[in-house]
């Protein structure tokens, strides 16, 4: 099964019956309920507007960013880059990540034929400097110490295979997309502002789009100025349809009517953009689940994924993040983005190991393609891979 498999097989091509447009009980109960909470959420919506919230803008010009535009597209359309192969990009993208742990590790290493305390001290330090976090450090270094008693390993290259494996059995969780048998795929992303939320949405969209599948945008961050017309840009560059409003815009109405407008017109996919103010702010909270419960009240069953971008750089403050995101709103999936800029891609290893939430994408480039599937062998492959 392939990674965009999104739509379980029928069984048969029987025709649709007047039955399926029939609503049981059942949904017509969880219909009321949701708009009870919707009546309560037009109230709280009424009171934030009276309060003086700062939105973080990007602060650039249109001509600023249609020619950072020009220049993403012009580099996921190089065909030198293209040619490169997959992992070997990837190993360029992780190389600074890489030379922290890996080359830390060897480091640690050099002329030691044994495996000793102050080694594993050393090796703890390490881990917690390359964001891996103190409690999946932890889990690790103890797990070493067992197989060192146990004679397990033998010599540091030892215990540096077991180390690789520990970390590819954590990343190594399913990360498929969930299958279901409704149209659109509905898929939320979330993530604090300056991630890369938008040209995230972008290039998944694009990769949708070249496995055939009909596409479309909701513009639901209508607090953050430009943050419409950006994804417009985004929409026109990748040629599928977006919905928007004006800015200011109550975003789960947006939202609301792009699953309507989806369901209608047939199409495959809905990735719809949300606000992504400062993580700590109580509001952004409570809009995002009111996105859910409206989205719920068309598709039960959606949204079907809710994916959280995360920016590599920000080291723990990621773990963070994905734990308030994750307790609001039940993250499916993780993208962690700009990878190759940081030596603090070990951060992965700790969200996966401590939120069990499995990361579906990661971005080591600016290009247009340099956005793909996570896949765990792959990548500690690559992070293992010595960078000369």
């Amino acid at each position: 099964m392939g990674f965009f498999d999104i739509f379980k097989r029928k069984k048969s091509d029987e025709k649709v019956s007047n039955e399926e447009s029939v609503i049981d009980e059942s949904q017509l109960e969880e219909n009321e309920q949701v708009t009870e909470l919707e009546e309560k959420d037009e109230e709280e919506v009424k009171e934030e507007s009276s309060e003086n919230v700062t939105i973080e803008d990007e602060k650039k010009t249109d001509a600023e960013f249609e020619s950072e535009v020009e220049e993403l597209v012009a580099k996921g359309d190089n065909s030198k880059e293209k040619k490169a192969g997959f992992l070997k990009r990837l190993r360029n993208g992780l190389s600074k990540t890489s030379n922290k742990l890996v080359g830390g590790i060897e480091t640690i290493f050099l002329g030691k034929k044994e495996i000793d305390e102050e080694l594993l001290e050393e090796l703890e330090e390490l881990f917690v400097t390359s964001d891996i976090g103190i409690n999946t450090t932890l889990k690790i270094i103890d797990a070493v110490r067992d197989e060192v008693s146990r004679k397990v390993l033998k010599n540091p290259e030892d215990l540096k295979n077991s180390i690789k494996n520990k970390i590819f059995e954590i990343l190594n969780i399913d990360n498929s997309l969930k299958q279901v048998d409704e149209k659109p795929y509905v898929i939320l992303v979330v993530g604090v502002n300056g991630v890369g939320k938008t040209t995230t949405i972008a290039k998944i969209a694009k990769m949708f789009k070249d496995n055939g599948l009909k596409t479309m945008l909701a513009a639901g961050d209508t607090f953050r100025a430009a943050a419409i017309d950006q994804l417009q840009v985004w929409a026109d560059r990748v040629d599928v349809p977006i919905v928007k409003q004006q800015e200011g815009s109550d975003p789960a109405a947006v939202i609301y009517d792009a699953v309507v407008s989806a369901k209608a017109k047939g199409y495959d996919v809905l990735i719809a953009d949300t606000a992504g103010r400062l993580h700590t702010k109580y509001n952004l909270m409570n809009e995002l689940k009111k996105i859910v419960r409206v989205v719920k009240k068309e598709m039960p069953n959606a949204p079907h994924e809710i994916l959280l971008v995360l920016d590599a750089t920000s080291g723990q403050n990621a773990i963070n993040q994905a734990k308030i995101f994750n307790e609001a709103v039940g993250v499916t999936g993780i993208v962690l983005t700009k990878l190759d800029g940081t030596a603090k891609g070990g951060v992965i290893v700790g969200i996966v190991d401590e939120l069990k939430i499995p990361v579906k994408f990661i971005g080591f480039g600016e290009g247009m393609d340099d956005l793909k599937p996570f896949d765990a062998k792959t990548f500690v492959d690559a992070l293992f891979e010595k960078n000369d």
